[in-house]
Order: C-alpha cells, then structure tokens, then sequence
C-alpha cells in the first residue's frame, strides 16, 4: 500500500517516482518484468532477444556475436529540492528532503549511493537560514531521471552529476592539425626523443608530443630520458611542432617546425629552473614568485602572514612530504570519504601542490614563500574524477570548519544549480569561494560565471620565461609597455573581475620539487592569497560591521580586492577585470592612485538567487545580469602602446599574432535542470 505523501511527494515508488503506470517509467518496468518471465520460462531465443546486465537495465544481444551490444549505462544524478529563493515568485513550497530520500530509496530502478549534507548543528546552522537539507547522488536511466524531474514540478533539481576539470591549460597543437587518421599502408614517422637535464642528466617522466598535419603522437619518457614516438601519414618536413614538459625542476621546450631525425636519437636538453636570472640560486635561496613580486608581496612588512584566517584548497590534495607544505595539517579526502578520508595529503597530479605553494608556502631558507604562510590551510582532495556532487560536499566541509577563503582552481562544462545553491549558502556562511575563470580561451566557465564568487583570469609578463619554453606559445598580441599580457588560454567575459599571474608560475610539486605551470588555475592562488592577507590585516575585517561571518563580508572583501587593482595588458576589460590586484592597496597599507574604489550597487551586494546565477541560469534574466556586469566594468585608464625596444624584444619570441576574437559573447541560453 502507497505510504502518505508529503508536500506533494509520495513515497511510493509506484505512484510518484514511476509516473503512476503512465510513464515510460512503466514501460520500462514492465518489460523488465516480461524479460524474467521470458528467461525463466525457457532459453533466450535468437537475434533480438534482450538481456539484462548487471545495473539491471536492458541490453540487445545480437545473434552470433558473442557478446552484448554497447548501449547507454545508468547514470549519476544529483538531485535536491530547489531552495526557497528560486521559488518565492513562483508560490512553491520547497520538497522535504526526508520525504524525498524516502521515495527515492523505496524506488526499484534508483539507486542512492551518496547522500550529502550539514556534517554538524553548526554547519546546519552557518547560513543563518534555519539549516540546509543537502542533496543525494543516485543512479538511474535518463529516462528515469526526466520522469523525476517532471514530477518535481519545479521544487526538484535533477542534474547530471557532471565531472569537473582541473583549470590546466590544454596543450594547442599547431594550426591546421585535423583528426585524420592514416589509411594503412601509409608513411609511418618513427622519432626517438632524448630529453636530458643539467650535466646531461636523462630527465624521466617528461611529457613529449610531436605535431604533424594529422593526430598527434604523446608519450613519457623512461628512466633513460628517452621515447620513442610514432606519427602516421608523416614524414619528418611535415612535423610541425615538438612539445616537452618536463616532470619537475626544468623550464618546458616547443620548437615549431622541428628538424627531426629518423635515424638517431633527437636530443632536447633543458634549462633548469635556476638558470633563469630571477630564479638563480633557487630552490636552495628562497624566492619570491614573479607574480607574487608583480602584486608587490614582497614589499609587504613581515608581520603581515594572514594569521588566524582558514583557507581550503579544493584540489588534488598537498604534498606535506614538500618542505614548503609541511605546515598543512588538516584536509578531507572527498574521493575516498568512507574509506580513507585523511588521504588529502597524497597528491598523484601535483596540482593541488602547486597551488597550495602560490597561497601559503612556509616561510623558510629554501623555495618560494607563500601570500599567507600562517593562514590555516585545510586540503580537500577532490582530483582526480572529481563530480559536482563530491564538490558539494567539500563546500560542506568549509562550512562545517568556519573556512574564510576557498581556492577553486576548477569547473564544469555546464552549470549547476544544485551546486550554486551550495555556493550561495557558503556565502551566507562568510566563506569567500575564488574561482579560475577557465582555459578553453572562451567564454568564461562554470563555476567561476556564478554572481556569488570572484572571477580570475591569467596574465603573463615577458622576461620572466625562456622564449623557447612552451610559455612563449600563451603569447597575444594585447602587451604593454611593461611587458603583461593577456594569456591566450583565458576564459573572458564580463564575469571576470580579476586578473592574476597565471603564465610560468613556479611553485611547489611532490614529492620536493618544483615547477613552472601555466594557467588560470595558477592565477586564482595569487587572489586567494592576497584575499586571505585582506581578511587578516585590513581595517574593515577588525570591525563590528565586517568581522561577523555573512554574504556582506564576503562582499566587502571583492570589493576591496576589485579596487585593489590596477590595469594591466592592452586587452579590454573583459579579459582582465578590474586588472591585477594590489598586496599593499588590499590590506590597507596604501591607496590606490587616481582609482575610484569600486562601488557594489545594494542589489548586487545581496546573494542573488540561484535561479540566476549565470547568463545560462535565467534566459533574459542572465542576460541584463550580464549587461549590469559589464557597466559595472567599465572604465579605466590605458598604458601607452609599444615602444620599438618593447617590440623588438617580442620580435625575438618569434611570435605569430592571432586575429583576436573581440566582444562577441555567447547569448544566453535557457536554463535545463536535466543536462545530458
């Protein structure tokens, strides 16, 4: 008998969440049942019989194959009663979660396998809104999950629980490369390539890839330095590019249009990170990373160390075997939550690593020094595989620990209102989430488009790399007569509110070494170090109005950052914001000259709801949000253009200029709370 409904919601698997016998949800069942009586009446018969496979959904087995035709899996989903901010105009009252995970459970063809929520009353409480009900992460078939979200009408949020991306740059393979594979028979090219180091030291575990007109080849060094790669439908005056990254401690190398040999080994010797002049005697003399001197940290008072501010790192982890990343002692392994829940501190990518030593390397004799190295850092490791659902659970952590300030060197392909509604609940709770706008050199990624976070792109500088490094390739024309420029990877739009440096940025990788990266996921550490000194030392956060935790602290904080920065680069504002922030002008040591600071209008100080969190969240809505976004970005002053020295030094970088794709945004596109 069907348990009572609540709030529109029943509990029983075949009223509500089977569509009442009226759905394809039914259908589905039914023929499940049909192919048991089928089986256990007799054999399978010939072509077209269906099977069963073990998630318990259907498959075609064709006749003679020996094995079972590929088809479409279940899928994960997070799903989630849609919070009162989004349904106020609409006159719903919101679903209660335990009457939902009751139904959901009850259900013969979903399967929960997570649920995520407050780990404590105090993370219950945090946002002041009489406590979240979180979400749950369950298994089903799209059609299932379109049957769910129907019967939600409008209070249910049913979302592909979609993998997120770590904010690296992808390699760019030369111009007119295709994916065009060789017919057999065809000219196969066999290269081998040596990488050495200092004193010819064979360098292992380098990333080698050759480019020709067709797909590219890739592989890893062994413990002698050396790869043998294979390019088909090529010969050696086609190769148009040689790529090699090196594991640690060495610049990266691209030579474009490489004379390459087929009969003896092909020798790329690198630079060590130390040959370069700012780095020299690096990592034994301790240093300040370019960027960290471009945002003047090092001219920064030394009692100015972000104390008592908690910063998380939602990553891959940190290496604490670094002697720069020693001083992390707490983190939650999201990953691995049931089984090895300390295991944060394990970091197979290194990303986490990287950027953990931009924000908060310790303050010793050797390496880099960190924006705040006596912040609490907590690590929670959400790479590699991360899902949106693991991303909202690391936020849940945050709120949990009274986090200040989140690094979020992350994003999706496609928006999330489940986890913007986790954003905006952060916010309430004081927690200032900083976010990488993205690489794919477009429109600006999720989550780093939502109103409710601060938007960082990357910048470069010349000097500060070797023009035959891979970092030359990140290069556009916008450069100034100081030498930054916009990186050509970084996402743009009116969301941006910041840039950072984001191109040959060194900092610490596993197990204790060291390497120079690219990317708008190495700018967003330098904001979200520089907003932890602003929380510590600016006057605003010592007093009543700013001290207590909520969205106007939060506020407050993007607003000192945004008018904390200076322009920087040639680039319109919609590639770098406001521009690069200032250490000394964020924590209040200076004034920023001649710079009105940036005013909030009351409406956008505000946690706006998660029905418009984006251009792609509201239609119409998204869309003016976007034109107030782009006023409120407007203005500023402009460095003189080129000088013939500065023109010259770009001349010896050999660089290309691109015809820049200006001003054309993506329109904005309606909101589909089952994204596929």
């Amino acid at each position: 008998m069907p348990k009572p409904s609540n709030d529109g919601v029943s509990s029983s698997p075949d009223s509500t969440l089977s569509g009442g016998g009226e759905t394809a949800s039914s259908t589905e069942n039914t023929g499940r049942s049909a192919r048991s009586s089928s089986s256990s009446s007799g054999p399978a018969s010939t072509a077209g019989d269906t099977t069963t496979d073990a998630a318990g959904d259907p498959g075609r087995r064709p006749a003679d194959s020996g094995g079972r035709t590929v088809g479409a899996r279940r899928k994960q989903y997070v799903i989630a009663p849609r919070q009162p901010d989004g349904l106020q105009a609409l006159s719903f009252q919101p679903l209660q979660f335990s009457a939902l995970e009751q139904a959901l459970r009850s259900s013969n063809d979903i399967e929960v396998v997570d649920t995520v929520g407050p780990k404590s009353v105090l993370g219950a409480l945090a946002d002041g809104m009489g406590g979240s009900q979180g979400v749950l992460v369950a298994r089903m078939t799209e059609q299932k999950a379109a049957v769910l979200h129907q019967q939600g009408q409008g209070r249910l949020l049913v979302e592909n629980d979609q993998h997120l991306n770590l904010m690296d740059p992808a390699l760019r393979q030369p111009a007119m490369v295709t994916g065009t594979m060789s017919a057999s028979g065809g000219p196969v090219l066999n290269a081998v390539i040596s990488v050495i180091g200092k004193d010819g030291a064979p360098q292992a575990e380098a990333e080698v890839s050759l480019f020709g007109s067709m797909l590219p080849a890739s592989g890893v060094t062994d413990a002698n330095g050396q790869v043998t790669l294979s390019l088909f439908g090529e010969t050696p005056e086609s190769v148009r590019g040689l790529y090699v990254k090196p594991k640690s401690d060495y610049w990266s190398f691209y030579q474009r249009d490489p004379d390459i040999s087929t009969d003896e080994a092909n020798v790329v010797a690198l630079r060590a990170l130390s040959d370069w002049p700012s780095l020299a005697g690096f990592p034994r003399q301790r240093a300040y990373g370019w960027g960290q001197k471009a945002m003047r940290l090092d001219q920064l008072p030394g009692n100015y160390r972000g104390q008592g501010i908690k910063i998380a790192i939602i990553d891959s982890g940190a290496a604490t075997t670094h002697a720069n990343l020693k001083g992390i002692k707490a983190g939650f392994d999201v990953l691995n939550k049931k089984t090895n829940p300390d295991g944060w501190d394990q970091d197979t990518l290194g990303h986490g690593s990287h950027c953990a030593g931009v924000i908060a390397a310790a303050d010793i004799a050797s390496g880099i020094r960190g924006f705040a190295p006596d912040a609490e850092v907590h690590a929670c490791k959400l790479f590699p595989g991360g899902q949106i659902s693991q991303l909202i659970d690391a936020l849940e952590y945050c709120i949990d620990k009274q986090i200040d300030v989140v690094n979020l060197s992350l994003g999706g392909a496609e928006v999330s209102e489940a986890l913007e509604q986790q954003i905006v609940r952060a916010k309430r709770a004081g927690i200032a989430c900083i976010v990488a706008a993205g690489n794919s050199g477009g429109a600006v990624q999720y989550p780093a488009s939502s109103p409710n976070v601060l938007a960082v792109a990357a910048v470069g500088k010349l000097d500060e790399f070797p023009a035959d490094s891979y970092h030359a390739q990140t290069l556009d024309q916008n450069v100034d007569a100081y030498g930054y420029f916009t990186a050509k990877f970084s996402c743009f739009g009116p969301q941006v509110a910041v840039c950072a440096p984001g191109v040959a940025i060194t900092s610490c990788v596993p197990p204790n070494n060291f390497a120079a990266w690219d990317g708008t996921s190495m700018a967003t550490p330098h904001v979200t170090g520089l907003a932890a000194l602003t929380l510590a030392h600016h006057p605003d956060f010592q007093s009543p109005q700013y001290k207590a935790r909520g969205a106007e602290r939060v506020e407050r904080l993007f607003q000192i950052i945004r008018a904390s920065a200076h322009r920087v680069s040639l680039a319109d504002q919609s590639r770098t914001g406001f521009g690069m922030p200032d250490v000394l002008v964020a924590v209040g040591l200076q004034t920023q000259a001649n710079q009105q600071p940036a005013q909030v209008a009351p409406q956008q100080a505000s946690v706006m709801s998660p029905l418009m969190a984006s251009p792609q969240l509201g239609g119409a809505i998204g869309g003016a949000m976007g034109g107030a976004m782009g006023s409120l970005l407007g203005g500023g002053s402009v460095y003189d253009p080129l000088d013939v020295a500065r023109a010259a030094q770009l001349a010896a970088y050999g660089t290309q200029w691109p015809q820049l794709h200006m001003g054309r945004f993506p329109l904005p596109q309606p909101y589909n709370p089952i994204m596929w």
